[in-house]
């Protein structure tokens, strides 16, 4: 199933924003920003599949990860490239601010 992304040019501060208040996705991003590729099922534990899901539909939709279908699973990734084009020195502030 292809799911879809915004284009660079989509993606908003204020959806960002809104994305990266949520601790749970701000920890799901410091997760990535490493510049790995991580199955959805290892980058936080304890969590319902459900719930887990629509903080990774969130993200995507704000033009914060990368989503792919990889077998049976998805394949997440920071669009590090993306953010810091759009938006100059925010990712980096969000991710070494304190929490």
């Amino acid at each position: 199933m292809f799911t879809p992304h915004p284009e660079r040019e989509q993606i908003r501060l204020d959806q960002v924003l809104s994305t990266l208040g949520n601790p749970i996705r701000l920890q799901i991003v410091r997760v990535l920003a490493d510049g790995s590729e991580r199955s959805c099922g290892k980058i936080i534990d304890g969590m319902s599949k459900s719930t887990l899901t629509r903080h990774w539909r969130v993200l995507r939709d704000s033009g914060v990860i990368w989503q792919r279908p990889y077998g049976r699973e998805n394949l997440l990734s920071l669009r590090r490239e993306d953010l810091d084009a759009r938006f100059p020195g925010l990712l980096d502030a969000v991710l070494n601010a304190e929490t």
